[in-house]
This record gives C-alpha cells, structure tokens and sequence, in this order.
C-alpha cells in the first residue's frame, strides 16, 4: 500500500514535459494528471474513488441555460480537494478579480515550467468540437506551455495536447453563470516522499456511501433519483418542448458531460477493482460487478429517454416508463451501496 513518491517542493526540471493522458471525466483525469506528473502515480478511476466523486443531485432551483440542473458527481473541486487532502498533498489554488491577472499569473507559471489546472467554459474552447461547446462552466484543463502567442492545453476529453488563443481561453476561465469560474488555477506544490493508499480509500468509499445513503435532502443522493422519478412522471404537463429540453439536459448531463451516471458506475467499479487490488479485499472486486449492473442500468434509461426525446411525444406511458426505469435503478444503487458501506476496511 506504501507508493514512493517525489519527495518534497516540486522540481521545476521536471515540469519540462507534460504527459497528457486522455480521461473519462475532465477534474479526476486532470487531477491524476497533474499527480502523476508530479511523481505520485494514480490512477483516474483511484483519484475518483478517494475524491468521493460519486454522488447523485436534482435541484430544480439550480437552473442549467434555464433547464433544472442534474448531477451525477460531487461539486466542482471536490475531487481535487479531497485527493490532495487525504494523499497529504499540497495545491496552490487562486482565483482573480480581472482577466488581466488572470492571465499575467498564467504567464507567470508557464514561464517558470509548472502546469497549472483551471477550470473553465467549454463554450469558449475552439479546440472542441462545435457539438461539445455549450455554457458548462465546470470544465477542468491543463495548460502547460506555450507556443508563440498560444497556450499548450491538456484537455482530458482531448486524445492528443490542444491549443488555444489567449483572447479565447480568457473568455472561458471568465464565463459568467453558474458555477462562475472566476479565473480559477492551481498546481501541485508539494508531494509527500511515501503515500499509503489504504487511508484514503477507506475514507473515500465511506463518505462515498454517506453521499448517496444518508443525506437528509430528498433531492441528494439515492432519495434524489427516486425524486426525479416522481418528477419525470409529471413532465407531459409541461407541453413537448419543455418536455423534450427537460428529459434532454438528464441525457446530456448523464452520458455528454464528463461521463456521467452510466460512465461514472464503471469508473468507481474500476476503482473498487483496483482498491480490492491495493486493499487485498475480495469483496470490493466482487462489489465492482455488481456496479458495473447498475451502470448498465442507467445506460438503458438513457437510451429509453433519448428515444421519448426523438420522438417528441409527451404521450404519458412513455414517461410513465422512463419513471419505472429509474425507479429500478434508485433500487440497484440502494442495494449496492448499502453492501459496499458493510465492507471492512
């Protein structure tokens, strides 16, 4: 469980070359990126797990471009925070009033070798498809150089390194709505000489189980997959576009941004995999199956809703269906994560 690593203040000779690794999901891709540069190997789906990214949220008060917001992971920066913090490494993280000292610190930064995370709009990304680009301002990348007057990006979602123009990537870390970025950015500042993963597992799957059990807020966790169900049963009453836009934002936000409900069962069943590995726990292996099942599940629902989507029907049965199919994976998930928080640690 002992990992050597880096020892101490981070040492600018090795900030020279970054290694971009393409992720599932954009802050746990960067933050393992970011680690691993650093000289401490993880795993995404291991920076996921310890991060306790996991969680489900509808909170129709939380507007997405008007539409009542849907999450399948923990708020922004919570991945990153809870890794650093329970692998005993240090962050240096600011945000700024202006874009001119936003964007004077990121000089700073590359100039002196070190990468730096920030999070940003994918709006505002030229590098992206035109598909992708929409107002999400929870999107998390690397830039780690420059070439004349562009930046190197490490985009997770990216196979290969991006650039971008500074007018464009100002635009992004500046976008306006919510969570507003504000210019944002950090870097890995020190890393400890040895890190024992047993801890920081341990902790990560309990708060993990928490999150999505024993959160009081019945729209939070596994009671709030059971409130969408009921919400989605009432959809029909709002005419077909609202219809279609509502159940539409639960699609993109499950299977386009990061990887959402179906993509982030398999990657804490890759973590549960690899922390049976490290742990020497049989049950967490066993479990990850389990939950490998009920991210096939949330695929099925997707796909059941894209097709109501299409067809732009607001014939009741139909999301009378989509209800019952949530309904069955708020069951899976209740099942699942009731075992995993029975597991001895």
């Amino acid at each position: 469980m002992m990992q050597t690593a880096a020892p101490g203040a981070i040492n600018n000779k090795m900030n020279q070359q970054f290694n971009h690794v393409q992720s599932a999901h954009c802050e746990s891709g960067v933050v393992s990126n970011l680690l691993r540069h650093n000289g401490l190997q993880i795993s995404e789906p291991m920076a996921f797990g310890i991060g306790s990214g996991i969680f489900f949220g509808h909170l129709p008060f939380v507007k997405v471009n008007g539409i009542p917001g849907t999450t399948y992971r923990i708020w922004p920066s919570g991945i990153l925070n809870k890794v650093c913090k329970r692998l005993g490494v240090q962050v240096h993280s600011e945000k700024f009033s202006n874009p001119q000292k936003a964007m004077a610190a990121l000089d700073q930064a590359v100039a002196a070798n070190i990468p730096v995370g920030m999070q940003s709009s994918v709006y505002y990304l030229p590098y992206l498809p035109q598909a992708y680009r929409f107002h999400f301002n929870a999107h998390n990348l690397v830039v780690f150089g420059k070439e004349g007057n562009e930046y190197l990006v490490s985009d997770p979602v990216m196979e290969g390194p991006a650039k971008i123009d500074p007018e464009s990537l100002a635009q992004a870390r500046f976008a306006k709505g919510y969570p507003e970025p504000k210019g944002r950015m950090y870097h890995v500042s020190h890393v400890p000489s040895q890190v024992d993963f047993r801890k920081p597992v341990k902790q990560g799957i309990e708060q993990t189980c928490n999150f999505m059990l024993k959160v009081p807020f019945p729209m939070l966790g596994i009671k709030g997959i059971r409130y969408l169900s009921k919400k989605i049963v009432k959809y029909p009453e709002l005419g077909e576009r609202k219809a279609a836009l509502f159940l539409g934002n639960i699609i993109r936000m499950q299977e386009e941004i990061g990887t959402g409900g179906a993509g982030f069962r398999f990657m804490y069943a890759a973590f549960l995999q690899e922390a049976g590995i490290k742990l020497q726990n049989d049950e967490l292996r066993n479990l990850a199956q389990s939950l490998t099942a009920v991210g096939d599940e949330w695929r099925n629902f997707a796909f059941e809703a894209g097709r109501v989507c299409k067809a732009r029907t607001v014939d009741q049965n139909a999301f009378v269906n989509l209800s019952q199919l949530l309904m069955h994976v708020a069951e899976g998930e209740q099942q699942f994560f009731t075992k995993l928080s029975k597991v001895k640690l």
